[in-house]
């Protein structure tokens, strides 16, 4: 909320400061009442920060009364939550209630144990215990590094994240708390069952982060990309250590813009990774996102813009026995002056792996497009001002292909080698066929 851009994703944020509020503890609600005034003055707060001749200054909420209604919904939400809370205790007993809660996570603890004893059997250490190590690298060349132990005799699991690079000067520093929150999605998922979400899936795991690393920032660090960015490529190594699937998009391709009087901030989908029994889901928002889009009727209705394009980009996706899914094409003309946009995307360099001989999937793309005719590539991570008939257009990543095609070699072929290169003729003006988000649901079976 607040902070130097518009929709509070600074592309270029060095510093917690930059990105807008910042609320350690704070009671919303005391006595029934609302505090609407502590809350403003904490929504408030950015813009009355000191900043530097040569520093992009801070704002506040943009939109106060937008935000006090979510707020109050979620106040709203969580009463009503407390409600039916009482109820099922009325009917059942508190102990009852609290007992079952605690079945739920036993339960979940029980089926992660299982689900590594399944692996060490697929892996042919039963009774033994393994180490298994997975990496991959940001766009900047950090590397994320997981040493995976697991000990079949006790069924528990150590991801061991030593040797991640360390906290960077810019905005993908991720807490501590977003692996947890990766592994915990990707244990669940591994499962191959439906469970409910919760900590019991991390009673048999231990997590070691360095401090001062990517993943256990200063306090003071800038981290709005952390959540959206570096969140997917955790994801992906801890895939990648079970072998459960390639790489996906890798990214949330974080897209804002707006000027002093709005901000509208969206997640655009890519391809997902194939694995070994599927083809990768196209134009999906996979992994750590799940987030929808605003309609394009309603966009172009409620902002100055004009969505050009927004189709599957055809053959992004991995090469193999099973294809990674497509990404997508997304191209938006903004309709007056003095607009800021800005872009927080990774595998713009790094291409989403393949598995088992697979080929990679399509880096991702980003190009302004001015209305003079002159086209600008934009990198991963940027910010640009834009006039009337300026437009950004976003290839987003495909994901990974799984296993060799039949017939194929273990060299890249020459399309995988060329996958920038054709990027870049898409990002010139290729057109390819519209098409909506595709939904799926893979599970991993040892």
């Amino acid at each position: 909320i607040g902070g130097t851009a518009p929709g509070s994703m600074p592309s270029d944020s060095r510093s917690l400061v930059e990105e807008g509020a910042v609320i350690d503890a704070f009671l919303l609600v005391k006595g029934g009442i609302f505090d609407e005034q502590g809350i403003t003055e904490l929504l408030m707060a950015p813009g009355k920060v000191a900043r530097g001749p040569n520093e992009a200054p801070c704002r506040g909420c943009r939109n106060l009364p937008d935000v006090l209604s979510d707020l109050k919904a979620q106040v709203a939400a969580n009463a009503k939550g407390i409600g039916l809370i009482h109820d099922l205790i009325r009917e059942y007993s508190q102990p009852v209630v609290v007992a079952y809660m605690h079945h739920v996570q036993v339960n979940a603890e029980e089926c992660v144990r299982e689900m590594l004893h399944d692996f060490a059997v697929k892996l042919g250490f039963e009774g033994a215990s393994r180490e298994i190590i997975a990496e991959d690298q940001m766009d900047d060349g950090t590397p994320i590094k997981l040493a995976m132990t697991i000990d079949d005799k006790t069924r528990t699991a150590v991801f061991d994240f030593t040797g991640t690079g360390l906290q960077v000067l810019g905005n993908w520093n991720a807490p501590t708390a977003i692996t947890s929150a990766a592994l915990i999605y990707c244990l669940r998922i591994l499962l191959g069952r439906e469970i409910p979400l919760n900590s019991g899936c991390l009673e048999p795991v231990s997590i070691i982060i360095p401090k001062g690393s990517l993943l256990s920032p200063s306090g003071d660090a800038a981290v709005c990309a952390g959540n959206v960015l570096t969140s997917m490529r955790v994801t992906d190594v801890i895939l990648k250590a079970f072998s459960a699937c390639a790489a996906s998009q890798g990214c949330m391709n974080n897209f804002t813009f707006g000027d002093d009087s709005f901000g509208y901030y969206e997640t655009i989908a890519g391809g997902s990774g194939a694995g070994p029994s599927w083809n990768g889901t196209s134009g999906v928002q996979c992994h750590m996102t799940n987030t929808r889009m605003t309609d394009v009727e309603v966009m172009e209705r409620r902002y100055p813009v004009l969505v050009r394009q927004f189709a599957l980009r055809t053959g992004s996706g991995g090469e193999g026995e099973y294809r990674g899914g497509d990404g997508v094409i997304r191209e938006v003309e903004f309709l007056k002056d003095n607009i800021i946009a800005s872009l927080l995307c990774e595998r713009r360099s790094m291409r989403p792996y393949g598995m088992a001989g697979g080929g990679p999937g399509k880096a991702g793309l980003n190009t302004l497009h001015k209305a003079n005719g002159q086209v600008i590539s934009l990198g991963a991570k940027n910010k640009v001002h834009c006039r009337k008939g300026d437009a950004i257009r976003i290839l987003t990543p495909g994901g990974g292909g799984w296993g060799l095609p039949p017939g194929a070699h273990s060299e890249p072929s020459q399309q995988q080698r060329c996958g920038w290169e054709a990027a870049t003729r898409e990002a010139l003006g290729a057109r390819t066929r519209t098409a909506s988000n595709a939904l799926s649901s893979n599970c991993v079976d040892f």
